[in-house]
């Protein structure tokens, strides 16, 4: 059946250069939610470049607006994690531009470690060390202890999805923490998503990706109730 999003309608800020969320969001929404997405200038990892990305959001919030979606998500872990001001005023800009309610992924991760009743963690990215280290820190802020932040130094997106995702199984198993509650894997741009389970299986603990929780945390904003299976014990959660 064609999807019209007759029950709900996702708007999404993506950063230009992802070729992978989309993909991984209509593997995870359930019939009759549909997405609609606009593009951010952003291909690097520059500060200059990150922080680029915010310039134009009320204009693509606007955009996002005139096709009438329920709920418009920042998506992008490395942005939205910047500080807790950045945290704080891209939903605030997108609401004051739209009349919208809006999201963003550092506050979906932060209900997903509070939903899971999460303390500590590992982080894995494809991120070069300044991003890793200020995501760690944004992270400590909101009194989640990362244990070990380990980057690939990636710095393109373009390169990012040309990690296999059993790239990203060995990664999470070669840093296996006793003290850790849950592994993460951050970057919207990876493909992460198809080893979840596995992982949840093989660790005995959650393991959560930038694309997962924002999907979680934006249905579960939406209303929307379903638990998708194959995504990890997150969708569990109501």
């Amino acid at each position: 059946m064609i999807n019209y999003g007759t029950r709900a309608r996702l708007g999404m800020l993506l950063p230009s250069g992802n070729v992978v969320a989309e993909s991984q969001f209509n593997a995870m929404l359930p019939d009759g939610v549909s997405l609609h997405t606009t593009r951010l200038k952003l291909t690097g990892s520059t500060d200059a470049e990150l922080l680029a990305m915010t310039e134009r959001v009320e204009d693509g919030a606007a955009l996002l607006a005139d096709a009438c979606v329920d709920l418009i998500l920042f998506h992008c872990t490395a942005v939205s994690t910047w500080d807790a001001n950045m945290d704080r005023a891209l939903p605030e800009r997108i609401t004051t531009a739209t009349g919208l309610p809006a999201t963003a992924t550092s506050r979906a991760l932060m209900a997903a470690f509070k939903g899971l009743d999460v303390r500590r963690i590992v982080m894995v990215s494809p991120y070069i060390e300044p991003i890793n280290a200020r995501e760690a820190a944004f992270l400590e802020a909101h009194q989640i202890s990362v244990q070990k932040a380990v980057g690939l130094g990636i710095a393109q997106a373009k390169d990012m999805i040309s990690v296999e995702p059993g790239e990203w199984y060995r990664l999470v198993r070669a840093n296996i923490r006793d003290d850790a509650d849950a592994y993460f894997i951050s970057c919207t741009a990876v493909r992460s998503l198809e080893v979840i389970e596995d992982l949840e299986r093989d660790l005995g603990r959650p393991v959560v990706t930038s694309n997962q929780v924002a999907a979680w945390h934006s249905l579960r904003a939406m209303g929307i109730k379903d638990t998708p299976a194959g995504f990890g014990r997150l969708f569990s959660l109501q």
